[in-house]
């Protein structure tokens, strides 16, 4: 009898495993070859520790919340409806919550009915259930290049083809996106949707111009191609009021997506995507087959949190704070980093677009920051197609702005040595040129 280890195995495991780090390889769906770890989370374990400068996460910074008020408020939803906040719950959503996020969005426009929102496990559930209704293997969803991490990983994660389309100072270019609809469609695929994030981007921290945004919505409307508006960072900017979502001015081709993790709380996990009526139908189901509900406990905090509570107020404060670390980004910035980069000053959100100098690759470059105990994320996790190794993104978000002048001095060293490095072995000509210090126009081969 042969008793070679292939074959001992028990109820259950497939034989010749022995030897395979993954005993199940064989019996995973094959969509599960695109289920890959984010670079940004590979990042946390790291970028945590107390010595490291983390410019990596995105991660809201909640320290100006009146946690007092939250957490009287949340006593009082227990004390008051514990047996409703603790149960099971509507598959659509908490319909005070749903009411109050109307409020909400009708500060970029936007009027609509509680009936077409679905609240969802943060935005990015209602990103995987709109792909998860739409897409099959094989599909295509167009995005900006670069685009949102996670959002490339659930569109990976359901087979679909993701195609960058340029972006540049201003946001989606209008000319790109029409030349890539006409090459997709000219190949025979199917597009589904274009998946945009049109304020204060995440990671390029661009915005798209209002001259823009019919041109888009317009190019949308003649090909029928369904647009995918994720804006968890549209109340955050700095310089003015909200832009007008593209929502505001297509009901019909537009699913907008919205989160209180950038303005209240990232724990809570309380997200909503609003859609015309028959996608609606489709979500409620889907959300139904992945949770049954959204939890009923964190609808019904944050519903309390905007009842009792200026939440447009602490959102103002949020704004001036995020400010201030932006202001600290740029000032840093100018004054340690080599002149051959290049970066845009976002009027909003989080993030800041870094373009290295020619030849510098930031993935490789990464271990060497972590030892100089500074942390960001490639350019590369932001592409489906391993672009972006010459560009990084910087958040500003969460240090303090005293940590980001230091992680950002920190980091200009590391880059000097990499140059220094480069040049003795002749990786790059030390003539190499200078580029602008500022905006999209010197490094836009790295966006497209």
């Amino acid at each position: 009898m042969d008793n070679t280890p292939a074959q001992q195995h028990g109820p259950g495991r497939p034989a010749g495993s022995g030897t395979r780090l993954d005993s199940y390889v064989d019996r995973y769906a094959a969509r599960t070859a695109g289920m890959t770890a984010s670079e940004i989370r590979a990042l946390f374990a790291v970028a945590s520790r107390p010595e490291v400068v983390s410019l990596a996460g995105g991660m809201p910074n909640i320290s100006g919340l009146p946690l007092d008020v939250v957490g009287s408020a949340i006593g009082d939803l227990i004390a008051t409806s514990g047996p409703v906040a603790l149960q099971y719950g509507s598959g659509q959503g908490d319909p005070a919550l749903r009411e109050q996020i109307c409020e909400v969005m009708r500060l970029e426009g936007i009027e609509a009915h509680p009936d077409d929102v679905v609240v969802t496990v943060g935005s990015q559930q209602a990103v995987d259930l709109v792909t998860r209704i739409f897409c099959d293997p094989g599909d295509v969803v167009l995005c900006e290049a670069p685009s949102y991490v996670g959002a490339l990983g659930v569109f990976k994660s359901f087979q679909c083809d993701v195609v960058h389309v340029e972006m540049d100072a201003d946001g989606l270019v209008p000319e790109a996106l029409e030349q890539a609809i006409t090459s997709v469609r000219a190949s025979g695929r199917t597009i589904k949707f274009l998946y945009t994030i049109p304020n204060f981007h995440n990671p390029a921290g661009v915005t798209l111009t209002p001259e823009r945004r019919p041109r888009i919505l317009e190019i949308c409307r003649r090909h029928d191609i369904l647009v995918l508006e994720d804006n968890p960072y549209g109340l955050l900017g700095f310089e003015a009021e909200p832009q007008r979502a593209l929502r505001a001015d297509e009901a019909e081709g537009v699913i907008y997506l919205g989160s209180f993790s950038k303005t209240f709380s990232p724990g809570m996990r309380v997200g909503w995507a609003l859609a015309p009526h028959a996608v609606r139908e489709k979500l409620v189901l889907a959300q139904e087959s992945a949770t049954l509900c959204p939890p009923s406990f964190s609808q019904m905090a944050v519903s309390a949190y905007l009842s009792t509570h200026d939440w447009q107020g602490q959102i103002k404060q949020m704004r001036e704070m995020y400010r201030e670390r932006r202001d600290a980004m740029m000032e840093a910035l100018r004054d340690f980093m080599p002149a051959t980069c290049a970066w845009n000053e976002p009027e909003g959100g989080f993030f800041v677009w870094v373009t290295l100098p020619p030849g510098v690759d930031a993935k490789a470059m990464l271990p060497r920051a972590v030892t100089a105990r500074v942390a960001y994320v490639p350019g590369t996790a932001f592409f489906a197609d391993g672009f972006g190794s010459g560009s990084m993104r910087l958040s500003f978000c969460y240090p303090t702005p005293e940590r980001i002048r230091e992680g950002v001095r920190r980091l200009a060293g590391v880059l000097e040595e990499e140059m220094e490095l480069r040049q003795t072995f002749g990786a790059v000509p030390p003539s190499a040129a200078v580029e602008a210090r500022s905006g999209y126009d010197a490094p836009s081969s790295d966006l497209s």
